[in-house]
Order: C-alpha cells, then structure tokens, then sequence
C-alpha cells in the first residue's frame, strides 16, 4: 500500500512539473501568421494529410481553395465530399495526368501554367485564408513552373494565409523557405503485394 500511494504521488509530481513546463512554453508562442505547409517525401499520405487540413480550415469557418496540378479530372472521394461545403472551397483540377500519361512536355507545361494562374487568382482573393497546392511539388521538380516566381509569390502572400505545398521531392527552395515542413517515410505499402488502387484509400 505504502508503494502504490509513493507511486501514485510520484507520478502525480512527475505530470504537474511536466504541465507547468508545456504551460510555460505554450506561453511563450505569441506570434500569429498565416504558415506556408510542405507535405513531401516518397510515403503515402501527402495529399490526405492536407485534405485533413482542409477540412479542420472548413470547420472554423475559413474560405479555402484547392488548386491540383499534376491530377488529371477523375472525380475523387475528397472533392465530392467537399463540394457538399458549397462555395465556401473552391475546387480547382487542372492538371492532366501524371507527366507519364501525357508524355507531352509542352501540354504539362502549360497545364501547370493554367493551375499557376488560378492559385495566384485564389492567393489575391482577400476572402480565401487557406489553399492546398497539391502535386505543386511535381510541376517544380520536372521545371513546368520557375522556383523564383512560384517563391516570390508564396512569400508574398497576405500574413493570414495558410499555404500547403504537397508532392514528392520537394524543392530545396521551397523547404527552406516553410514554416513547417513534413516528410512522409514510406514503410510498407500494400501495392507492392499487388493490392490495387482503392475507392475510399487512393481516390
């Protein structure tokens, strides 16, 4: 009995010094801006992570944007469910399939122009505080976009807007220039075990 109440009150200890330590730091964060978030890396997630992001953005009441560059328009799970928020997203799918699909350069590049175009009309939007860029990554790695106007850009983005960048390979520019960056490690993945692209997982 005497241990378990010297464990008990020992823990008991350890957690209020615990709490007053992460009391203190929160304390500390005073400064409010809008982020710019880059979701890379070879694992799966990417895109979903920033959807989730998207849809905690969408509870607080936020006007967001989706702008997909390197998606052809096939009609995902994500998009139906968000048009069901009416105009508070704006949804926009302009790319034209994966580089490998189009095996035109010229097409991608313009495509990627074309998405450029509507993100920085959504980024001028003064009712729009949160934009995923999605697949960004891959109109930068195979230079469809230039880094330093898409840089430029981003940083000169109003202070209450949050901007994820997702994608493979990730710019160093780019990661050097976020506020939060998060690379996905791929583990496992059931592809390799021949299971197919699923309804509700991959689209």
């Amino acid at each position: 009995m005497t241990n378990e109440i010297s464990d008990d009150a020992r823990h008991k200890n350890k957690m209020a010094n615990r709490k007053a330590v992460q009391d203190a730091e929160v304390a500390a964060k005073t400064i409010e801006k809008g982020l710019l978030i880059v979701h890379t890396g070879k694992g799966k997630g990417k895109s979903t992570a920033a959807f989730g992001l998207l849809l905690r953005a969408i509870g607080r009441g936020l006007r967001c944007g989706v702008v997909q560059f390197g998606k052809g328009a096939w009609q995902t799970g994500e998009r139906t469910a968000v048009e069901r928020f009416g105009d508070q997203v704006q949804w926009h799918t302009l790319g034209e399939g994966f580089t490998w699909e189009t095996q035109d350069r010229a097409r991608d590049v313009a495509a990627a122009e074309r998405a450029w175009s509507v993100a920085r009309d959504l980024m001028a939007d003064p009712s729009i505080r949160f934009i995923v860029l999605d697949e960004l990554n891959i109109s930068l790695r195979y230079d469809h976009l230039e880094i330093g106007a898409v840089l430029e850009a981003l940083k000169a983005r109003r202070p209450d807007q949050h901007i994820v960048v997702t994608g493979r390979n990730a710019k160093a520019e780019l990661i050097e220039a976020a506020d939060l960056v998060t690379e996905m490690t791929l583990v496992k993945h059931h592809f390799a075990a021949g299971v197919k692209a699923q309804e509700g997982i991959e689209f």
